[in-house]
């Protein structure tokens, strides 16, 4: 079985000592992403719905360089910096997800980057072979 270190190519840099995704067995674990642009590695700053989005493409970038996709998520966490965001945060999960509704968490949370509305993380399952 083992435990697999998962990075993308084109992806946001971690910010600090994690790996952006792990795979043990037969889950993957992705860490907390933010809204980083992709292409520039910077900080998106925007609104609430639109870094949802952004963060949320971010972590199945992590979860396609494992093998794995959206559908495959059992469980998300959201952490808002407002949790009056909670409505358009919430929009942009919903698009995102379409009819795929894993279990979820969200809470308020403070952020190091006061322009930072959003982070999320997950667990997906994804069988090996």
């Amino acid at each position: 079985m083992g435990i697999e270190r998962i990075f993308t190519d084109g992806g946001a840099t971690p910010r600090g000592h994690y790996t952006p995704g792990i795979r043990a067995g037969d889950f993957i674990y992705v860490s907390g992403q933010g809204p980083i642009d992709p292409v520039t590695d910077v900080l998106v700053v925007t609104d609430v719905e639109t870094q949802t989005r952004i963060t949320l493409e971010n972590v199945a970038r992590i979860l396609a360089a494992a093998g794995a996709g959206v559908t495959d998520i059992v469980k998300v966490s959201m952490f808002l910096r407002d949790i009056s965001d909670f409505q358009a945060m919430n929009r942009a999960y919903a698009a995102f997800f379409g009819d795929h509704k894993p279990a979820r968490t969200t809470i308020e949370a403070k952020f190091h980057k006061s322009e930072m509305l959003v982070e999320v993380d997950c667990v997906a399952y994804k069988p090996q072979g």
